[in-house]
């Protein structure tokens, strides 16, 4: 088959990869000036790192044959996510675990800290909202330290007024364990993520700076399948309504310290610090030689049509708009996949992406 697939992300990388090795005829088109969708790395030379330009990726998973998959691609250096949160000018560990407790209720023990929180938490038989499972689950200090101030600038809504479904995967732990993630596998390409991509996408022709909207007639006229992983919505002229996300802004910053923060990623909770997050990108690549670093403000922003579009607020009115094109696409009288976050809306790690793009290409291929 003729394939065009849009948007030169992890998605189209993979499916790229699969039918061009399948045999079919793959070519890609990209509205931005490169590959790699919000994956997008750059090696910065003055501070001797690479740079996450749309922010921290760390690929994780406990899928086997997708890590496996992976490596074919890259090597992983064996970097471990551990966030760390600055309120008020005091750090704690996070994600919640046996430190945190300690540091806000002062337990020494598993035990205390079970007690400490039990008696902090205000119960609900019915959760309504995120505040209220926050509420139940972790208690009125915590939320009030980690979640309430965040969440406001994270998602400009107050949580009392966000689905509880958006906090259910935060992790407390009554252990000393301050690794982010659970999963088996976990690390950050040697070299980046954008050379990943780039071979991945091998020899198949990409064009770059070029809209699929411009011409799109055109477009679907030549494929025998397009892969479009762009805006659903858009694709539809946004005949049922738009599609709401939350976007970003970044504002980078080369320092010259060796270390400014001393950790890859440190949240701001507090409503009254305009940025969510500071990432110093060294920690990363676990590369610490150079005298100057880099460093990137993580601000949150409004989204509107023509900006990147970064995390889906899936609650109900949006979910009902997005089921509306859904099935707009089971009777659309041309061969289009809708696929990755943005043609799902759907918020994906990357080894969920990867693993989505596997099983369709499968579906193609047998």
């Amino acid at each position: 088959m003729r394939i065009l697939i849009v948007g030169a992300g992890l998605y189209g990388a993979v499916c790229a990869h699969e039918l061009g090795k399948a045999g079919h005829q793959c070519r890609v088109i990209e509205k931005r000036d490169h590959i790699g969708g919000n994956i997008f790395t750059r090696y910065n030379e003055e501070a001797q790192c690479h740079e996450h330009v749309y922010g921290a990726h760390i690929f994780h998973t406990n899928n086997t044959d997708i890590w496996n998959y992976m490596n074919r691609f890259t090597e992983f250096n064996n970097y471990v996510n551990r966030v760390k949160v600055n309120f008020r000018n005091k750090i704690y560990s996070f994600p919640i675990n046996l430190m945190t407790i300690s540091q806000i209720f002062g337990s020494t023990n598993p035990q205390e800290a079970m007690a400490a929180v039990e008696q902090d938490k205000i119960k609900f038989e019915n959760f309504q909202n995120m505040e209220e499972f926050c509420l139940n689950a972790i208690g009125q200090k915590m939320y009030a330290t980690f979640i309430e101030g965040y969440t406001k600038k994270q998602w400009g809504r107050h949580p009392r007024d966000l689905p509880a479904d958006i906090v259910k995967r935060l992790p407390v732990r009554y252990n000393f364990d301050d690794n982010y993630f659970n999963d088996k596998y976990q690390g950050i390409p040697i070299g980046g993520y954008t050379a990943i991509i780039s071979r991945m996408f091998g020899e198949t022709p990409i064009e770059l700076g070029i809209d699929f909207f411009s011409d799109r007639e055109k477009y679907l006229d030549e494929a025998d399948l397009v892969i479009y992983t762009g805006s659903i919505d858009a694709f539809f002229d946004y005949k049922f309504g738009v599609l709401e996300y939350r976007s970003l802004r970044f504002e980078r910053e080369i320092v010259p310290v060796g270390d400014f923060q001393g950790n890859a990623v440190i949240n701001y909770t507090e409503e009254s610090v305009p940025y969510t997050r500071i990432i110093e990108h060294k920690h990363f690549d676990m590369n610490y030689k150079s005298q100057k670093t880099l460093i990137t403000r993580e601000y949150p922003d409004e989204w509107g049509v023509g900006k990147t579009e970064y995390y889906p607020i899936n609650d109900a009115k949006n979910n009902d708009t997005y089921n509306q094109y859904k099935s707009r696409t089971k009777s659309f009288e041309r061969k289009v996949h809708f696929g990755g976050r943005l043609g799902e809306y759907k918020y994906y790690d990357m080894h969920q992406v990867v693993g989505a793009a596997l099983k369709f290409c499968k579906s193609i291929t047998g």
